[in-house]
């Protein structure tokens, strides 16, 4: 099986990236810097490419959207898959649109793995075989996801380090990947080894950052996060996902892994009371900005700021 590493063509040399864990005020500071730079916003949400999931994702509103084009958000249903590489494509689609506007690509949003592959490329593995997936899948929910962890601490110990035991997804993909090629996912993806483990420039480097991402004190964040699940709940996130168990094709699992989306389902089947449902999700989501902070203090391009230095350390890239 022939195997090729794709790389991030050169419509992205002229983007930038405002980044940062859930729940830092990306979306805000987004349009505000969009504003001033004269840019167009591309959503680097994994979740926000989903209709119908809303709340819990905290997309933009449609005032917001008014005020600033944004693109790659509700562009699938809820059942469908979107890979880093599909992603990757579309985003390269839009950013030449843009550009041909006369405007500035301006990517916003917290997913790591789409912010990495934009700067250095991706692993373009085996075409998906659904089979395989629906059923590991179906041996996560039998047994437990830490089950299929295991399973890949066995055959790929690097991989299994890197991914959390409830990133089922990344999980499931990491032994699908190992199942038909006969090789760890970890050996593949040789294209990061370059980057690995190095730290991000220091922010004395004179040259305008790429890609800037909010450092919160972790006590603010974890205050804000809790504070923007409840409003969630206030907001109807229980009667959204009532809405997405009704559809008839379901979710796909890469939708059904979004933060809150899998606890709200418990909660609904009454698995859990509403109490505990709130305290899971607010736990999940500091954990998922941990991990995010962790990706972001190791992708090169990126620089810690604070929302107050964004705009005199972009100020200078206008043209």
């Amino acid at each position: 099986m022939s195997i090729e590493l794709v790389m991030s063509p050169h419509v992205f040399d002229n983007i930038l990236v405002l980044t940062g864990p859930t729940g830092s005020g990306k979306t805000e500071l987004g349009i505000e810097l969009a504003q001033r730079l004269g840019a167009e916003i591309i959503s680097m949400d994994s979740m926000a490419l989903y209709r119908g999931m809303d709340i819990g994702t905290a997309k933009p509103t449609p005032e917001q959207r008014r005020q600033i084009p944004h693109h790659l958000i509700d562009v699938l249903d809820p059942w469908q898959a979107a890979s880093v590489a599909w992603w990757l494509e579309q985003a390269a689609a839009c950013c030449r649109d843009i550009g041909e506007r006369g405007a500035r690509p301006l990517f916003v949003g917290g997913t790591p793995l789409y912010l990495q592959a934009i700067f250095h490329g991706l692993f373009d593995g085996p075409p998906a075989d659904e089979a395989l997936r629906q059923a590991l899948a179906e041996e996560a929910e039998r047994l437990g996801p830490a089950a299929l962890h295991e399973r890949l601490a066995r055959v790929d110990p690097a991989t299994a380090t890197r991914l959390h035991p409830h990133d089922l997804r990344r999980v499931i993909r990491a032994l699908e990947v190992w199942q038909l090629t006969g090789r760890p996912i970890s050996a593949w993806q040789t294209q990061w080894d370059a980057f690995a483990g190095r730290v991000a420039p220091s922010s004395e480097n004179s040259c305008p950052p790429r890609a800037l991402w909010l450092d919160l004190p972790r006590a603010d964040l974890y205050a804000r996060i809790n504070l923007r699940v409840e409003r969630m709940f206030a907001e109807g996130l229980v009667d959204e996902v009532h809405s997405l168990q009704k559809l008839p094709a379901g979710l796909s699992l890469q939708a059904a892994q979004g933060l809150g989306y899998k606890e709200v389902f418990a909660y609904l089947d009454g698995r859990a009371t509403l109490d505990e449902t709130i305290a899971r999700v607010q736990t999940r989501s500091r954990n998922f900005a941990k991990r995010q902070i962790t990706w972001f203090r190791h992708i090169p391009e990126c620089r810690s700021t604070t929302r107050e230095l964004t705009w005199a350390l972009w100020a200078s890239t206008i043209n």
